[in-house]
């Protein structure tokens, strides 16, 4: 923690400010000698964004398996837990151009960015590697021949690095400051658009082109009859998007190793898997080799064209420090952002490109991207325009302390933590009897009794945590 007064988010950036008010505070400031410069604003709206999406993971996780309309998609499709992900991937990028243009030396900005991705690294694999067990298991501890080294962390440390790099490449500092209006903002990063078009073009000629051959995975799952058995997973062709023989999971089986992918990815809900899809619950007799088989939906390729949803947020980000007027940005946000939304959805329903998270298409991308710019859009309207802030505090208090409430709820290190302390059995926990005595019980229903606490118990406790942290000037930075 740290006392603090400059706020980090998620990724480990500074605070981010908004160019347009703090031009004009100095303008105000100009006509009195006496009067002292005012301090630079937040976007405030930046930070409910943030906040609202750990709210959404915190939901999705805890809730999803009893509600698999917000969980994650077996596959193709997009539920409310796809766009979790993409969600921080822009806010990433949308924070670059706000904290890199208060850094001029572009050798201390590169050296800011690649410890602030080193931590990540750090961050993702002690939490998603396999290391920690919470909430469920009181142990701890992972064999390292099965580290797992995708996750949401990693990921977002890898298109960090790459956009931060870029954007501290590219920027130049003559046209830092100049007002900008139409698309003059997208011929002045002309280069970071053709690096993008050239992360697309690489990826879709690698995810089409490549040449998945048969592949075997040794059974891992001590539970069933066919542990430690080999089993064969047929394919032999190319430019396939199914579960089994597409490229995203061939690289990452070549590249990572299969026992250093994720064990139990969600298209194991698939409907060729199980009677119960899109619900968990026992394979079909019949059910093919690769429902069982490890897949990492944070992987190689996937992550490679990750990138791109996060150097659309970089160009949000930069119409914010362009753009003075809250009419002009609003205008080339919510406009892109239909577009893109649009492109996306006519791709997945011609059948095209399918919306796919796992494989991060590009149809995928879009709509996703284009869904981030219209919600930042509308929050920027509510809470920096017609400053109705108080409205939305406790997701501004989570976004300015995202990084510890992702730790202590999304990944369950609290819930761990009081699950230690139990009565008896280690079933008899304090979270287990809140959770049915005073949620699934008074309720008579699982389902809406595990929702209900995951809103109040987890999202909620953390939202008032993370006030009284805020209030006390204490903040969680990397």
């Amino acid at each position: 923690m740290d006392g603090g007064q400059k706020v980090e988010q998620l990724h480990g950036d500074v605070a981010e400010e908004d160019p347009g008010r703090r031009q004009r505070s100095m303008v105000d400031d100009a006509d009195g000698d006496e009067k002292a410069p005012r301090q630079s604003k937040r976007v405030a709206s930046l930070d409910v964004f943030r906040g609202l999406t750990v709210a959404l993971m915190i939901l999705v996780d805890g809730a999803g398996g009893e509600w698999p309309v917000i969980g994650h998609a077996p596959w193709n499709g997009c539920n409310l837990a796809d766009f979790v992900m993409p969600f921080f991937l822009f806010i990433v990028g949308m924070a670059i151009p706000l904290s890199l243009k208060r850094i001029p030396d572009r050798g201390r900005a590169v050296k800011r960015v690649v410890i602030r991705t080193l931590k990540l690294l750090f961050w993702g694999i002690l939490l998603q590697g396999g290391y920690s067990h919470a909430p469920d298991k009181l142990t701890y501890g992972v064999d390292i021949k099965h580290v797992r080294w995708g996750g949401i962390l990693q990921r977002i440390a890898l298109a960090y690095l790459v956009v931060a790099v870029l954007e501290i490449v590219t920027k130049d500092a003559k046209i830092q400051d100049r007002s900008s209006s139409g698309f003059s903002i997208f011929r002045m990063y002309f280069s970071q658009w053709i690096v993008a078009c050239c992360i697309l073009v690489i990826y879709l000629s690698l995810i089409y082109g490549i040449y998945v051959p048969d592949w075997e995975f040794r059974m891992q799952n001590a539970d069933s009859p066919d542990y430690g058995k080999v089993l064969t997973v047929t394919c032999g062709t190319r430019g396939k998007l199914n579960p089994p023989c597409n490229s995203v999971g061939y690289i990452d089986r070549k590249i990572l190793g299969i026992n250093h992918m994720y064990q139990k990815p969600a298209w194991r809900r698939h409907w060729a898997c199980t009677d119960n899809s899109p619900h968990e619950g026992p394979f079909k007799n019949d059910a093919p080799p690769w429902c069982v088989a490890p897949f990492e939906p944070e992987g190689i390729l996937s992550s490679f064209s990750a990138v791109l949803s996060t150097i659309i947020g970089v160009h949000y980000g930069h119409v914010l420090v362009h753009m003075k007027s809250h009419t002009d940005r609003l205008r080339q946000w919510v406009t892109m952002g239909i577009a893109l939304l649009v492109l996306g959805i006519i791709l997945h329903f011609s059948h095209a490109i399918p919306l796919n998270k796992q494989l991060y298409t590009f149809s995928y991308i879009c709509v996703t991207a284009g869904a981030a710019g219209i919600v930042f859009s509308l929050l920027y309207f509510l809470v920096d325009i017609l400053n109705l802030r108080y409205a939305f505090a406790p997701l501004q208090w989570i976004g300015m302390n995202a990084m510890l409430v992702y730790v202590m709820a999304a990944e369950g290190i609290f819930e761990g933590f009081l699950n230690g302390w139990y009565y008896e059995g280690t079933n008899n926990t304090l979270v287990y009897w809140v959770r049915k005595h005073v949620f699934v019980k008074v309720w008579h229903s699982t389902r809406v009794g595990i929702l209900l606490y995951v809103l109040f118990a987890q999202i909620l406790f953390w939202a008032l945590v993370s006030g009284v942290l805020h209030r006390a000037g204490l903040y969680w930075k990397l």
